[in-house]
């Protein structure tokens, strides 16, 4: 099997919130053609795209209804910037990580968790 592109595609509610985001903490740029998929791209490429889903319910993270299906692990270099940017983007500190386990979880603005570890 040949693969020549890899998108993770994220459903929300409000696509605009949820693609601003991502473009945000990828450093990236929204491509909004259509009323109901964006396109994130970051570093010259498409990487991430966002659904629109009206009846979207937010996962419940740790455990919840309904459960996380999915999540992100963006490894960063300082981690203490990294966290007050995707904080100032709109994202939630979920659980912050000790030393030992070298991550904090954040829900962006649709729910979807995604750690940064360091």
């Amino acid at each position: 099997m040949n693969i020549t592109q890899r998108i993770i595609v994220l459903d929300a509610a409000d696509i605009d919130a949820e693609s601003r985001f991502w473009a945000s903490v990828l450093g990236g740029t929204v491509d909004a053609a259509d009323d109901d998929w964006h396109r994130v791209h970051a570093g010259g490429e498409y990487v991430l795209a966002v659904q629109l889903a009206p009846d979207h319910v937010p996962p419940q993270w740790p455990e919840g209804t309904p459960p996380q299906q999915i999540h992100l692990d963006l490894h960063v270099d300082d981690i203490g910037a990294a966290h007050e940017e995707v904080l100032a983007a709109g994202a939630t500190l979920l659980k912050r990580g000790s030393e030992d386990e070298r991550f904090h979880v954040y829900a962006d603005p649709a729910g979807h968790p995604f750690c940064l570890c360091w």
